[in-house]
């Protein structure tokens, strides 16, 4: 096992940041996170806040850094644009762009892009997770990857053939949040797997999307009239959501699928899957990005070299 910085991998997004430091065999020599995602860093710097966290891991200034998720994006650091679809995930590393005016190297990855005119559809930082998932299922899969956008992705190999995004996520958060359900289910807050009440609402979104509005209100009247505890609706209200993207997902019962996921997503995710009759092969989000981005990196630095050759 190697102990010598090789690689800053950074998954920047919206609403957070994380940063690993990776030897050359993709071991994690320090990890640092934070909620100083694409949104909170416009006014700062992206470069500034960037090397404020590789400071604090004390990263040598000749350690270069490889980027995923939205500070590729057109609000972000530098715009690195989309790889259409179907597209190999290995050729994200050898079209990644440069940012300029740095004192040290740093690439950001593309993201894939669905261009079609009925359902476009895009996704930024999932794709380098595929690329290290895919690492693991050489022959293909479908995989769940969820989160405040939830997408569902077909690969034959390491080429993605299409996906789709589902808004589960910031649906919950909006709802329990934002609306008359706030005052149902204590607006918002963690919701435990376990909760019989959070199967129950899997299977009635999952066999009964169309109903999915109604079952929604009946929350609220269920507060109302059953006394129905804050936990409960809670986790009855994540069930119905995750049910209704399984639905719309085309879930069926008896398929692989494999889960890219980790922490309480990941035990929400499991338990529905299990609950749609769905088999589940787990991938750890975090390991996946960061063999994904390290992958990513070789490829940059081979199509960087044979470029020079010519």
């Amino acid at each position: 096992m190697s102990t010598t910085p090789h690689l800053a991998a950074v998954d920047w997004g919206t609403s957070s940041l994380r940063l690993w430091l990776l030897s050359a065999d993709c071991t994690v020599l320090a990890e640092h996170r934070s909620h100083e995602g694409m949104s909170e860093v416009a006014d700062r710097g992206f470069e500034t806040v960037l090397e404020g966290h590789l400071g604090t891991l004390s990263v040598p200034d000749n350690v270069p850094v490889v980027i995923c998720g939205m500070a590729g994006s057109r609000q972000g650091w530098v715009e690195a644009g989309y790889l259409d679809t179907p597209a190999d995930v290995g050729a994200i590393g050898a079209s990644a762009t440069r940012v300029p005016g740095t004192a040290r190297e740093i690439i950001i990855l593309p993201g894939l892009a669905v261009r079609s005119p009925d359902e476009p559809d895009v996704m930024r930082g999932e794709e380098t997770q595929l690329l290290g998932a895919s690492l693991e299922q050489p022959e293909g899969a479908r995989y769940c990857m969820p989160g405040t956008h939830s997408k569902w992705v077909s690969m034959r190999g390491s080429v993605v053939s299409g996906f789709e995004t589902f808004m589960t996520g910031e649906l919950f958060a909006c709802i329990s949040g934002k609306t008359i359900l706030a005052h149902s289910t204590g607006g918002g807050g963690a919701v435990d797997a376990r909760n019989p009440a959070f199967a129950s609402g899997v299977r009635d979104g999952w066999t009964r999307p169309e109903l999915t509005t109604h079952h929604l209100f009946s929350l609220r009247a269920g507060q109302l009239l059953h006394n129905w505890s804050d936990d409960e609706n809670r986790a009855r209200l994540s069930g119905l959501l995750i049910g209704s993207e399984l639905s719309g997902a085309g879930i069926r019962g008896g398929e692989t699928i494999a889960l890219v996921a980790s922490g309480a997503l990941e035990r929400l995710y499991h338990v529905a899957l299990t609950e749609c009759g769905a088999l589940v092969h787990g991938i750890d989000a975090d390991v996946a990005v960061q063999r994904g981005l390290t992958e990513a990196w070789r490829s940059y630095c081979t199509t960087s070299k044979n470029r020079k050759q010519t």
